[in-house]
C-alpha cells in the first residue's frame, strides 16, 4: 500500500512495525508518574542541575545540555542522572524540516539530527519536534497543505532521513501532534508509524494538541483513552498542560492554559500514563516558576486523589 492511501484509511487496524524490545508496557497498574519541567535557577554542573530539580521534587528533567558539548561533560550529567534516579525526557528540536525555503528546512533537518545525536548519547528518552509547516510566514503555523497526502509523504521521508543519519540504539526521534500538521490524531500517528517504519521512531504524546473540537473537549477522557490504547507501547515522553473552551464565541476558539485551570482529565491522563514505564510528564510553556510550581501542585493533588505517587 502507498503511503498517501494511509491519508485516506483512519483507523485501520494494528501497526505492525517493527517495536524494540524495551518499549513495553508494563503489566501491573498504577506505577508512579516521574514529573519534571524546565529549571529557572542557573546551574554550572551536575551536581547543581540534581539540586535544583530535587528541589522541585522533579524525577524528570528537559535535557541539561546543548547539541555540541563535549561528550565527557555530556557523560557526567547522564551518569549524575542515573545515580539520582532522574529521567531525562527530551530533547528539544523545534525548527520546520519541511520548510518551503530550502536553507531553512536544510537547516532544520541538520538541527534534528544533532539534537536526536544528543539525545542517544545522553540517554534522553526521546528528540522531539513537530513535523513542520509549509506557511512561509510562521514555522509551526497552519497551511492548506499540511494535512494533504503529499506532505505525508514529506513527512515520512523527512523523518526517515534524520533516523537514518543517526541510528539511535537508546533514543527516539519523535513528532509531537499539532493541529494542522501531522500527526494530528491517533490514528495518523500510527500510520506514520507504520509508513516510517524505523524502530527509532517514537511517540510523543500532548494531549491537549490532539482535542480539536468541541466534541473533543467535552470527551477529551475518552479520547485519552484511545491515546493510550492504541499508542501506548510507542509512548516515550508526554507534556503536561490544560485546555479551555471559550463560552463567549460563536466559533469554537480553544485555548491553552495552566494544568488545572481547564478541562482536561487529569485523573484519565494520569491513571493511564501510570500503566506505563517510567514515562516522564513534562510541565512547559508557562512563564514563572511560581506557576510550574501551581501546575506541578495540582497534578499531585490529583495524583493523590486517584492513588498515583508522582
Amino acid at each position: 500500500m502507498k503511503r498517501r492511501r494511509f491519508i485516506q484509511t483512519i483507523g485501520a487496524g494494528i501497526v505492525t512495525s517493527q517495536v524494540r524490545p524495551d518499549l513495553v508496557m508494563a503489566r501491573e497498574p498504577l506505577n508512579p508518574v516521574r514529573l519534571g519541567g524546565p529549571l529557572f535557577d542557573p546551574y554550572e554542573d551536575p551536581v547543581q542541575w540534581v539540586g535544583g530539580l530535587k528541589k522541585l521534587g522533579y524525577r524528570a528533567a528537559y535535557c541539561p545540555v546543548a547539541p555540541g558539548t563535549e561528550l565527557k561533560l555530556v557523560r557526567e550529567y547522564e551518569e549524575s542522572a542515573k545515580r539520582n534516579d532522574i529521567v531525562i525526557a527530551e530533547v528539544g528540536a523545534w525548527s520546520n524540516p519541511i520548510s518551503q525555503d530550502p536553507r531553512e528546512a536544510s537547516d532544520a533537518l541538520e538541527k534534528c539530527i544533532q539534537g536526536l545525536q544528543l539525545a542517544d548519547q545522553i540517554g534522553a528518552r526521546c528528540c522531539v519536534n513537530i513535523s513542520g509547516s509549509r506557511n512561509e510566514k510562521y514555522w509551526s503555523g497552519p497551511h492548506r497543505d499540511n494535512l494533504t497526502p503529499e506532505v505525508f509523504d514529506l513527512v515520512v521521508e523527512t523523518t526517515r532521513k534524520i533516523i537514518d543519519a543517526v541510528k539511535p540504539t537508546r533514543s527516539f526521534f519523535a513528532l509531537e501532534a499539532m493541529p494542522w500538521s501531522f500527526p494530528d490524531s491517533t490514528d495518523t500517528y500510527l500510520q506514520l508509524i507504520k509508513a516510517i517504519d524505523r524502530p527509532g521512531f517514537g511517540v510523543h504524546l500532548d494531549p491537549v494538541n490532539m482535542i480539536t473540537s468541541p466534541r473533543d473537549y467535552f470527551n477529551n477522557g475518552a479520547l485519552i483513552r484511545e491515546m493510550f490504547d492504541k499508542l501506548g507501547p510507542h509512548i516515550r515522553s508526554c507534556h503536561a498542560k490544560d485546555i479551555t473552551l471559550r463560552e463567549d464565541n460563536y466559533i469554537p476558539q480553544l485555548d491553552e492554559l495552566r494544568a488545572g485551570l481547564g478541562n482536561l482529565d487529569y485523573p484519565v491522563y494520569l491513571s493511564e500514563l501510570a500503566k506505563l514505564r517510567d514515562v516522564p510528564l513534562m510541565m512547559e510553556h508557562l512563564e514563572t516558576a511560581e506557576a510550574y510550581d501551581q501546575a506541578a501542585g495540582y497534578i499531585r493533588s490529583v495524583g493523590r486523589s486517584v492513588n498515583i505517587s508522582i
